[in-house]
């Protein structure tokens, strides 16, 4: 199944109920940009449509098992005038797997106006290298994505570069590109501390926050995003690293900071 039918087998579902088919598997879990998309995506039915989703606050609790139901809850917190807190689960044989709190806000005026910062220069997606799929190296999920690499060095390189990152897009026709399929996009890059080790070793995401710029610039189909993220601090087995994402001509998509544990 693609990312957006599986989306949509989520929208059609009265008790809100999916199962993560194999090939969307990361190691023994359920790939986590797809648990949030699913669960950001049963909060989104609940809030009035002229209020897009600004942040989101994802924690992974546990791995979702491929293979067996995972139920997504949505639950309003709060809805003021403007701005409307949610509050969205995923939950698997009775467990939380996935909680998520979520800012959705209408647009004010302000006389506040900051241009957002420029899009680092980049080598075109057709002269980067291409991240292959690999059995039993990659995840099984990397095989719905074309990767290109552009910044920094691959995992397990030894590398000392704080950056990382490159090109991104969906391999298989999903329609129009929103929020959700964001998600799905911007997890699909390693840890960026994942170069700074000499061997192989398991890293997972632990927080995720991520901002979406409103409006959010039309996206195609087939149109490449560009991500780059910046290692701000790793120690004791945690990395901290932010990273922003551009569309093909240098509009600002989303911005993004994950906690990550890694464990080598």
């Amino acid at each position: 199944m693609t990312f957006a039918e599986l989306l949509a087998a989520l929208a059609d579902s009265p008790q809100q109920e999916v199962i993560i088919p194999t090939g969307w598997a990361q190691g023994r879990a359920g790939y986590g940009g797809l648990i949030a998309a699913l669960v950001y995506q049963g909060m989104r039915a609940k809030v009035p449509a002229d209020r897009p989703v600004r942040s989101l606050a994802i924690t992974f609790v546990g791995p979702v098992a491929p293979g067996q139901s995972m139920q997504v809850e949505a639950q309003v917190l709060r809805e003021g005038k403007a701005v409307t807190q949610m509050l969205g689960m995923a939950r698997q044989n009775g467990e939380i797997m996935c909680i998520i709190q979520g800012s959705f806000g209408a647009s004010r005026e302000s006389v506040v106006a900051v241009p957002s910062l420029p899009a680092p220069l980049a080598k075109a997606p057709a002269d980067c290298v291409e991240m292959p799929y690999v059995e039993g190296l990659n995840p099984v999920f990397i095989k719905h994505f074309a990767v290109r690499w552009a910044f920094g060095d691959l995992p397990f390189s030894n590398s000392r570069k704080r950056e990382m990152g490159g090109w991104m897009r969906f391999r298989e026709d999903e329609g129009g590109i929103h929020e959700a399929h964001i998600l799905g996009l911007v997890d699909v890059w390693p840890p960026a501390v994942l170069p700074h080790l000499q061997q192989r070793a398991p890293a997972s995401s632990l927080t995720w926050t991520i901002e979406f710029m409103q409006p959010q610039p039309q996206i195609g189909n087939t149109d490449w995003l560009l991500y780059r993220a910046e290692i701000e601090h790793a120690c004791d087995g945690y990395g901290h690293a932010s990273a922003m994402i551009w569309r093909e001509d240098g509009t600002l998509v989303a911005i993004s900071r994950q906690t990550v544990t890694v464990f080598g």
